[in-house]
């Protein structure tokens, strides 16, 4: 059974004025348990409006999310246990920190599920090494950090719930290579370490095509793609018709293409495409 399901689910702003939009039109799709889901799709494409529905944030005007096959907007039990369980991290978390110190940031959601000084500790020793946060940092005020450090600790913080399902918008952001890369493979470690589904919402297709194994496409509150990496963008013509992009590195291999037809089609990360023109070279050397 998935861990998530979302079944024909609708959402709108400003009924009944000029403003009136469809932010969400009749949205089915799963989500499987240790999945790592990218999902993709232009400004004002529903994907903001689409997480918060994940942990009841909104709920839907029609349809029904599930987690583990229970409605989460059933009851207010099911919404609490769905706000436990389903992790949300919005754009730019680190300016949601709001304590005294690192550990008494991470220590909010811990705290809010009624654990115990023990276990509260114990999470947030943990949730700061997932996120690659210095112990020696946790008693320091989070405002004293630098911008990195800032966002591991607001990651740190929603990670300390150990969410079944972790949702993060644009986790990149604003990043330099060398902390995107290693956000990146702070989130992997996670979700190997902890078994947890990890979705993320990123207009960065190289990020999406090197760490997702499936990918959710939105285009004007749609549903527009649901499929594995390989199968949404061997279709770049029809994303670029979305407004969206490709991977720089199948943009390049597209156009080295027209002059060595051999080269395959679905090459969507760098270490593909060296692949990939290594073993075009080597076939045209031994010529």
């Amino acid at each position: 059974m998935a861990i998530l399901e979302v079944k024909n689910v609708s959402y709108g702003y400003s009924h009944g004025t000029p403003f009136e939009i469809t932010a969400l039109d009749n949205i089915s799709f799963s989500v499987e348990k240790g999945e790592l889901v990218g999902i993709i799709g232009h400004t004002g494409s529903g994907k903001s409006t689409l997480i918060k529905m994940l942990n009841s944030l909104l709920k839907p005007e029609s349809g029904k999310v599930f987690l583990h096959g229970k409605d989460i907007n059933a009851d207010k039990a099911s919404i609490k246990e769905a706000r436990s369980k389903v992790g949300l991290c919005f754009q730019y978390p680190e300016y949601q920190l709001f304590e005294e110190t690192c550990a008494k940031d991470i220590a909010f959601g811990p705290k809010n599920m009624g654990l115990s000084k023990e276990e509260i500790k114990d999470r947030v020793f943990k949730a700061a090494e997932f996120a690659g946060l210095p112990r020696e940092l946790l008693g320091k005020s989070p405002f004293d950090l630098s911008g990195g450090q800032k966002r591991r600790c607001a990651i740190a913080g929603v990670i300390a719930m150990f969410p079944e399902i972790l949702i993060l918008d644009e986790p990149t952001a604003g990043l330099d290579p060398k902390g995107r890369k290693e956000l990146t493979e702070m989130l992997e470690n996670y979700r190997r370490s902890t078994g947890a589904t990890v979705m993320i919402v990123s207009h960065s297709m190289d990020d999406i095509a090197k760490n997702a194994d499936k990918i959710l496409v939105l285009n004007k509150g749609r549903l527009a793609m649901d499929g594995a990496v390989r199968d949404v963008f061997s279709n770049p013509d029809k994303l670029i018709e979305m407004g969206l992009s490709v991977p720089v590195s199948t943009s390049i291999v597209n156009a080295l293409r027209k002059r060595i037809p051999q080269i395959p089609p679905d090459v969507f990360t760098a270490d593909d495409a060296v692949k990939v023109l290594t073993d075009c070279y080597k076939g045209r050397a031994s010529e």
